[in-house]
């Protein structure tokens, strides 16, 4: 609460007797336990009673539970009362006598609950299916499969030896004439396991799997389930990566088990691992200091000052240019942010150029950051100017490498040449480029509709060919795919681009803006509409202005 002292009511609705609006019992928003079924969070303007309990009052009549003996109450058809009932969807495959047997287990009011449903196990009976589970139950086969709510906890986590235990069981299993050849036993979970194994052959036909990737999902998928300290909970990633320790496939197994519903990713995002090793050899507090500044980048922060979260790429410039500083200053004695001081910041920083605006930035966001969260007490480098990054004028590329890579006997070095070359296109247009956006001889991107020339028609063409006879049922949307991402809906990789034509994009779009600024003379509009630059990033391709007579004068 945010007052000023005892009675004053500063900043809130309702102050009295040393309590706010919340724990008031005569206030208007006090917060109680429902009437009928004691889930906490109601309040008196629904008359103390959650949101199922307010519609089982609308469409139930009155009476006595036959399992809690509680009267006057909104009762169904077999006589049970709204917190007799939710034990079911608590517990799951049990009866309602089972669910409620000893005790009962209370929750918070107005929370979603899957709907109550008698369950087998964890199979859902269709004798009255939705159309949503109509549709799940067609894609796979009639089989239906929800994963337990409850998680076996582990007392210690240590890493899995896959190999060791793989080969440890192979050995078992023969010698005990339970294993012949390279077959798997049952996993524990048998309608996951039916459920998932329809889902792989489902996924497979819709992507366009050959035989040897469906055998191989197949088998990861089992192993995958026998890993399980659960069985028939959620699959987690971080197992699933594991799975390539014994040779076994781990990506398609995540696309199978994500598209289905029954993937944890769970996954640390390899940025953490690259902070973790680059700030290794600060001192403590300094270390702790940078992980504060990471956490905000990564994730934002909704308490003041709020922060929208930064892109990964950004967060590894900014440490990559204020290490050195940061590195220096631990090495000179300093433990902490706090010790530094303007002098220390103008002695670290470099005299001019790139060097210095690069340094200034890194080490503006972490200390700018750090001193507005009140980690440190002031910021050192506030009042000190470093200098904007020096640009770097665009240049022609050399034409005899684009006419050999036009030239090309690689379709799809033809085609991105050819794409990049005479409309300028961006490496992430060319990659995130799919099919549909191809229509009668003009591509759509975004809010640009381009005329495509012939040439890159022509080239485009061949491609388009090439790709339907080498992967004739891939599922993949993009038009540039390789044998990497042939089974997957993901767009190839930016260092693929470069390796396809033998020239970066960027060095072919830049030729391609620089020549069109100077065959018009300059028109920034027509630069703009073109290649979908703003105006200040079309100024870098205009020609220099030629000298005047006033240029003279001066």
């Amino acid at each position: 609460m945010d007052s000023d002292g005892p009675g004053t009511g500063v900043g809130v609705e309702y102050y009295s007797q040393g309590m706010c609006t919340r724990c008031h019992p005569a206030a208007p928003q006090h917060i109680d336990s429902c009437r009928d079924c004691h889930a906490w969070g109601v309040i008196r303007k629904h008359k103390w009673l959650c949101w199922r309990c307010r519609s089982w009052r609308a469409r139930l009549p009155r009476g006595a539970c036959r399992i809690c003996q509680r009267t006057n109450l909104a009762v169904d058809a077999d006589q049970v009362c709204n917190l007799c009932d939710r034990q079911m969807t608590i517990t799951l495959g049990a009866t309602v006598e089972e669910a409620n047997a000893g005790s009962q287990q209370l929750y918070l009011a107005n929370i979603p609950f899957q709907p109550t449903r008698r369950r087998w196990g964890n199979v859902r009976r269709l004798d009255k299916p939705s159309p949503r589970s109509l549709g799940r139950a067609d894609r796979f086969g009639s089989i239906e499969f929800y994963p337990v709510e409850h998680i076996q906890l582990a007392l210690f986590d240590m890493p899995r030896d896959l190999a060791n235990w793989t080969a440890k069981w192979m050995t078992d299993a023969q010698q005990h004439g339970q294993l012949t050849g390279e077959l798997l036993p049952d996993p524990p979970h048998g309608q996951m396991a039916a459920f998932l194994d329809a889902a792989v052959l489902d996924h497979a036909h819709r992507h366009g799997w050959p035989k040897s990737t469906i055998h191989r999902t197949r088998r990861a998928m089992r192993v995958l389930q026998l890993m399980q300290d659960t069985p028939g909970a959620l699959l987690l990633a971080s197992d699933a990566i594991q799975l390539k320790d014994v040779g076994l496939t781990a990506l398609p197994v995540i696309d199978v088990a994500t598209a289905a519903g029954v993937m944890l990713d769970d996954r640390q995002p390899a940025i953490h691992a690259y902070v973790e090793a680059t700030i290794a050899d600060l001192p403590d507090p300094m270390r702790t200091e940078v992980r504060e500044w990471f956490d905000v980048m990564i994730n934002g922060s909704t308490a003041p000052p709020r922060r929208k979260p930064r892109d990964q790429q950004t967060i590894r410039l900014y440490l990559r240019w204020a290490m050195p500083a940061l590195a220096t200053w631990a090495a000179q004695g300093h433990t902490s942010l706090r010790e530094i001081t303007s002098s220390d910041v103008r002695a670290i920083l470099p005299a001019a150029g790139n060097p210095r605006s690069t340094m200034g930035a890194g080490l503006r966001s972490i200390l700018t950051l750090l001193k507005a969260r009140k980690v440190i007490f002031v910021n050192p480098i506030a009042r000190i100017q470093t200098g904007s990054h020096e640009r770097r004028d665009p240049l022609p590329a050399h034409a005899e490498k684009i006419r050999e890579s036009l030239l090309s006997p690689d379709p799809a070095c033809a085609a991105l040449t050819a794409l990049a070359t005479f409309h300028g296109l961006r490496a992430g247009e060319l990659r995130n480029m799919q099919l549909t956006h191809l229509a009668d001889g003009r591509l759509q991107l975004g809010q640009r509709s381009i005329l495509l020339a012939e040439p890159v028609r022509v080239r485009i063409s061949a491609w388009l060919d090439y790709r339907n006879t080498h992967w004739p049922s891939t599922g993949n949307p993009h038009v540039f795919i390789n044998s990497r991402n042939s089974n997957r809906t993901t767009p190839v990789g930016g260092r693929w681009l470069t390796l396809a034509t033998g020239i970066p994009v960027h060095v072919m779009r830049e030729d391609r803006i620089l020549h069109e600024a100077r065959a018009t003379g300059g028109d920034v509009r027509r630069i703009c509409d073109l290649f979908g630059l703003s105006v200040e990033g079309a100024l870098r391709y205009l020609p220099d202005p030629e000298p005047t007579d006033l240029d003279d004068l001066e």
